[in-house]
């Protein structure tokens, strides 16, 4: 009999692929940003990164087996929606970005920066995507602790994280993008009418 904590495992599952997929990707990304004589920074909190994201996903069975997490029903199936969402606007960054992606910080001398896509709103939205998987994964099957814990490591390292990278992409990135929310839309202020003479 196939049950929601089999399914739930093997959504996991795909979501292992993806990340590894993901992974190839930037490989082959990165290969060509270092032939362009591309730079890479960060070394030290990506390897922390990396092993976090490992870990979460790992913690998310974990949770679900160990502590008999029950399917939150409505709870779960909004989870899902939200995770899948998120999942979207990975693909979005990813497409628009092309060669430029990587899960790593390589900045290629003289590139424009990317300010298309999601990027017209948001400055990080691949960031926002993670941030908001970070909570809808768990609480697919009704993982909170998996959510919450995982959830504040996230914020921590993305602190570090975002700091390098703008720091990294220097002042042409603050002059085009600086204007832009970090991580969450915000309505722009409409222009100011000229006054009546």
């Amino acid at each position: 009999m196939v049950t929601s904590e089999l399914l739930y495992l093997g959504f996991l599952g795909a979501v292992s692929l993806e990340r590894l997929a993901e992974l190839f990707i930037s490989r082959r990304n990165a290969r060509r940003a270092f032939a362009k004589g591309g730079v890479e920074v960060g070394q030290g909190h990506f390897r922390v990164m990396a092993l976090m994201h490992t870990a979460f996903l790992a913690a998310c069975a974990l949770e679900v087996g160990a502590l008999d997490r029950p399917f939150p029903e409505l709870v779960g199936l909004a989870a899902l929606l939200v995770a899948l969402l998120a999942q979207g606007l990975r693909y979005w960054v990813i497409a628009t970005l092309g060669e430029q992606w990587n899960v790593r910080i390589i900045v290629v001398p003289g590139a424009a920066p990317v300010s298309g896509g999601p990027y017209r709103y948001l400055r990080h939205p691949n960031y926002a995507a993670v941030i908001v998987e970070m909570v809808a994964i768990p609480m697919i099957h009704g993982a909170w602790l998996t959510a919450l814990v995982f959830s504040a490591l996230n914020a921590a390292v993305l602190h570090v994280r975002i700091r390098a990278e703008e720091e990294a992409l220097g002042p042409s990135y603050a002059a085009r993008m600086g204007g832009l929310p970090r991580l969450v839309p915000a309505r722009r202020p409409a222009p100011e009418r000229p006054s009546a003479p």
